[in-house]
């Protein structure tokens, strides 16, 4: 007990550990002789390769399994959402409201719509989108033939929406009682709205309220088709000049110049009475033009 008690001295504890890390009696380092710490480092050696091997092969097969261009699993929603310019958002209601006698009210819903689109603009188009596509069908690639391994894109110009492009009347309308609105449909990838390709989508308006404040609905392009070679949508990475066709909704208001208004994007595969999804294939708003 009295040997177990006895305390060394820091010279001895370093002779001590000087003794571990070699031993010259025994020719060993660390408690091993060389040859063992010789299979142990070549053990953990092929030990971390295969660990390494494992791991690489399983992100290779991750990696050779993944489309560049489209996820493998998105979202739920079947049917695109629907959204209004210029967007202006009341506790999720869109209240379209003017003043036809403050210029800086017009303006500002004008400046919202000279900016969104900004991407459509002629010569923009022109320059990015200079494929010739054909009308009435289906765009369907199957190829990458565009620059930069992409897909073509169908030009959508400003000019395409007629009296609303804002080129000839810069307030849109907005200074006197025939606003311009702009409705765009969400992209999904891969989407076809129609099962036949003789059949485009289009946006059909009606009001709600039952007050017959809307004399008269134009539409730009005509009838507000969305032609078919605007279909389908390859993603971001392999459609990155692709722009979403427009329809522009010019509406003459009378009466008390207030309308609750829908409008509707027709298609065979597009839904809208969905009720915990109210933008699904169709935008409710409130458009209201003051004195």
């Amino acid at each position: 007990m009295a040997a177990l008690k006895e305390k060394r001295t820091c010279g001895q504890r370093c002779e001590d550990f000087g003794h571990f890390v070699w031993n010259s009696e025994n020719g060993t380092l660390m408690g091993r002789t060389p040859e063992k710490w010789v299979y142990i480092s070549l053990y953990y050696v092929a030990f971390y390769v295969v660990m390494t091997s494992l791991f690489s092969l399983a992100i290779w097969t991750l990696m050779y399994t993944l489309d560049p261009y489209a996820p493998d699993y998105q979202d739920r929603l079947k049917s695109p959402g629907v959204m209004v310019w210029p967007d202006s958002y009341v506790d999720e209601k869109i209240e379209i409201t003017y003043n036809v006698s403050d210029k800086s009210s017009w303006m500002k819903k004008a400046t919202i719509l000279h900016n969104f689109l900004k991407p459509y603009n002629d010569t923009k188009q022109q320059e990015c989108n200079y494929h010739n596509c054909t009308k009435g069908k289906y765009f369907i690639q199957n190829d990458f033939h565009a620059p930069g391994h992409t897909k073509w894109a169908c030009p959508f110009t400003q000019s395409m929406l007629g009296p609303c492009s804002g080129l000839d009347d810069p307030t849109f309308g907005y200074n006197c009682s025939m606003p311009c609105l702009i409705i765009k449909m969400n992209r999904i990838i891969g989407f076809l709205p129609t099962n036949h390709t003789e059949s485009p989508p289009y946006v059909n308006c009606t009001t709600l309220d039952g007050h017959d404040n809307v004399a008269k609905i134009e539409y730009f392009p005509e009838k507000g088709v969305m032609d078919l070679s605007y279909f389908p949508y390859y993603g971001r990475l392999a459609h990155p000049t692709y722009v979403n066709p427009l329809v522009a909704v010019r509406l003459s208001l009378v009466g008390e110049k207030k309308a609750k208004i829908q409008c509707r994007v027709v298609a065979d595969k597009i839904t809208y009475e969905h009720f915990h999804l109210p933008y699904e294939g169709k935008v409710t708003f409130t458009l209201t033009q003051l004195k």
